[in-house]
């Protein structure tokens, strides 16, 4: 029997509370049909789902700006309201990038005399609640940094043991998300810290997304889906080819885990910072694109090269991460020297493929995928629809498929099935 994509559905489930777990079957992509299904092999999400904390939020992975990467700790009210008001000039809040997230450094270097979190009066004279009020007129939404420690890692107070307290003023400033850091944390374990917050957050009544940002120590997946709305699974990146490439290779392990309310998160998007080229930056965003990683811009967006605007601008690669069918995609075929030629790949909704050749090489290369790696049956028709340059390259191909891919870059296609081009007509 040929396998299709017709079993891939979003299974949704009615929580009765906020918060409260919740059993899932398999994750929204394949039943068993027998006992060869070749594409819940190599697409497994299996671990997706076993208790997830349901409140609503990240049905698709979080889009927005972060100030960490580009500016660490230079960050003011001005900086804030001038990278709302670029995200909404640019016409980047349109395409979906809506959270703007203030990260380490807001706040004064101590808690106030009745030991609550206030922001630093020099560079945030304002107040958060003014500052949520001016991002919430663009109609995007306001995110804040804390610390499940003693310390933020650039010791400023943390939240651990203030979380109902530090929980109730981000609420009542109107925050939308918060990223929770693991500096200073006292050695004690975090899946007994994370929980705290998110009971804490909850007990707000303010809907807010939960980033935990625990660094993969603990293997997150496999227990933060019951906790938070995404979960950092690496280190830092930081901006250059290896560290990029490394944290692609970390989170990619963790595909099984991630879905519709809960995502693998491995850091924020460098693109546009300078330590990489073109083609590095494209295959950076295509493959966070593809692993349905949070995109969250970290450059300054008030002054964007035209290459760096052209790629995170690319509507066509954001439409795969925002995929409702919510699978990851992963590394599915390499060989090559080093193994550095590589074939990444992940079903979408609508009976479709989502494919990447990613050439980890310093050469140029010719780079080929087999449908049996792609969970295909060799006899399965397809056309081929290049994401970069916006036009189909093939529309009727079987078999095999290869491309020409630049050192270090990459290719981005969506392969649909004829039969599904057919039934369109």
């Amino acid at each position: 029997m040929a396998i299709t994509y017709a079993t891939f559905a979003v299974i949704l489930f009615v929580l009765t509370a906020a918060g409260a777990a919740r059993v899932l079957p398999l994750h929204p992509l394949l039943e068993s049909r027998g006992t060869e299904n070749l594409m819940a092999k190599i697409y497994d999400t299996s671990k997706y789902g076993i208790f997830q904390v349901g409140n609503g939020l990240a049905r698709t992975p979080q889009m927005g700006w972060n100030s960490w990467n580009f500016f660490a700790c230079d960050i003011d009210e001005k900086l804030i309201r001038e990278t709302a008001d670029a995200l909404v000039s640019t016409g980047l809040s349109k395409l979906g990038y809506n959270y703007v997230n203030i990260d380490d450094c807001w706040s004064q270097p101590e808690r106030d005399s009745n030991g609550q979190l206030a922001p630093d009066p020099k560079t945030f004279p304002s107040g958060i609640k003014a500052l949520a009020d001016y991002v919430h007129s663009k109609g995007l939404k306001l995110g804040i940094y804390s610390d499940a420690g003693a310390y933020t890692c650039q010791v400023r107070p943390g939240s651990l043991n203030h979380e109902y307290d530090d929980a109730k003023i981000f609420a009542s400033w109107d925050v939308d998300y918060l990223k929770y850091d693991n500096c200073f944390n006292l050695g004690i374990d975090p899946e007994k810290r994370y929980p705290s917050m998110r009971d804490a957050l909850n007990a707000t009544g303010r809907t807010i997304f939960y980033s935990l940002c625990e660094w993969g120590v603990h293997d997150p997946a496999k227990w933060a889906g019951k906790v938070g709305n995404s979960w950092r699974t690496t280190d830092d990146i930081n901006d250059s080819w290896i560290s990029m490439s490394q944290t692609a290779d970390l989170n990619d392990k963790w595909a099984a885990y991630a879905g519709p309310g809960g995502w693998n998160d491995p850091d924020m998007l460098e693109v546009g910072n300078g330590g990489m080229n073109y083609d590095e930056y494209r295959a950076h965003f295509s493959i966070w694109a593809l692993m349905k990683s949070p995109l969250l811009i970290g450059c300054d967006v008030r002054n964007m090269s035209p290459e760096t605007y052209e790629i995170l601008t690319n509507e066509e690669v954001i439409a795969v991460n925002q995929d409702p069918l919510g699978v990851q995609g992963r590394k599915v075929y390499t060989y090559g020297p080093d193994n550095s030629y590589q074939v990444w790949a992940g079903p979408l909704s609508g009976h479709r493929l989502a494919v990447v050749l990613w050439n980890r090489a310093f050469k140029p290369a010719t780079i080929s995928s087999q449908w049996i790696t792609l969970g295909l049956e060799s006899s399965t028709s397809v056309s081929i629809r290049d994401l970069w340059k916006h036009e189909y390259v093939s529309t009727n191909s079987v078999g095999s498929f290869s491309a020409r891919v630049a050192a270090h870059g990459c290719e981005m296609y969506i392969f649909t099935p004829s039969s599904v081009v057919n039934s369109a007509i």
